[in-house]
């Protein structure tokens, strides 16, 4: 079964407000490579790196979903590394497609809603403004730090990293996935007692340690795996391609 690369992205763009929502210029959201025209198979990646590029040319995968897309690095030369990438895309005709904080913040397939229900939030809210979006869940979860840091080593599979400021018995928790060490304020000041990202720099210990919240550190490549799955899965449901997930995990 074949379906039109244009139908599939025409609904992307529609269903994750590609042109509304706020992001870093280099995340270029939306089809960012096209491909003869047509879509048999999905491969869903965190990242659009040489190594998930390589494994979608291996499976016969011809659009590839990704939540940080080829341009990370700026205007720059087609060159090198980023020459090698765009030369095997386009050699086994594979489009790209990236969703950065338009899939953060989606509230079906999104990251964060994702891992909130995963682990169990309930009465979920949002907070945490990303130029002037919401992008961050909050919800109810009466449990022990103990148990949820054990509920997101099982479910993401890593060893987290936690920061335990804050109560033992959790009933405030919020979720920002990737690199949101830096919005440990924001979590303070939605009334959280409990913040989960993927990582942050070495003051962020200061932050939850001296604010008196917990904060658990669960990888940032490995909080970002759920958004694309979820969004691949949501298009095998509505156009009926298989997909698979390409991991690439980097240990951060």
């Amino acid at each position: 079964m074949a379906v039109p690369l244009s139908h599939i992205t025409d609904y992307l763009d529609q269903y994750l407000r590609i042109r509304e929502v706020p992001d870093e210029d280099q995340a270029l959201n939306g089809l960012q490579v096209e491909n003869g025209g047509s879509v048999t198979r999905i491969g869903a990646a965190v990242d659009a790196c040489q190594a998930t590029i390589d494994a979608a040319a291996e499976r016969g995968i011809d659009l590839l979903l990704v939540h940080h897309g080829l341009f990370w690095g700026g205007l720059q030369p087609i060159t090198g590394r980023h020459a090698r990438r765009i030369r095997r895309l386009l050699d086994a005709d594979i489009a790209v497609y990236a969703a950065h904080i338009p899939l953060d913040c989606h509230p079906d397939v999104g990251n964060n809603v994702v891992l909130g229900r995963q682990l169990g939030l309930e009465d979920t809210t949002w907070f945490g403004d990303y130029r002037g979006v919401a992008i961050g869940v909050a919800g109810i979860l009466d449990t022990s730090l103990r148990e949820l840091v054990n509920r997101i080593r099982t479910t993401l599979n890593v060893e987290p990293h936690t920061i335990a400021s804050g109560p033992e018995r959790v009933s405030r928790v919020g979720i920002i996935t990737g690199g949101a060490g830096n919005m440990i304020r924001s979590a303070r000041d939605a009334g959280l007692d409990t913040f989960i990202t993927g990582e942050g720099a070495h003051y962020t210990h200061f932050d939850a340690e001296e604010w008196g919240l917990n904060v658990v550190y669960a990888g940032h490549y490995a909080t970002e795996t759920v958004g694309v799955k979820a969004l691949a899965s949501h298009l095998e449901e509505r156009f009926g391609l298989r997909w698979e997930f390409l991991d690439h995990p980097t240990g951060l």
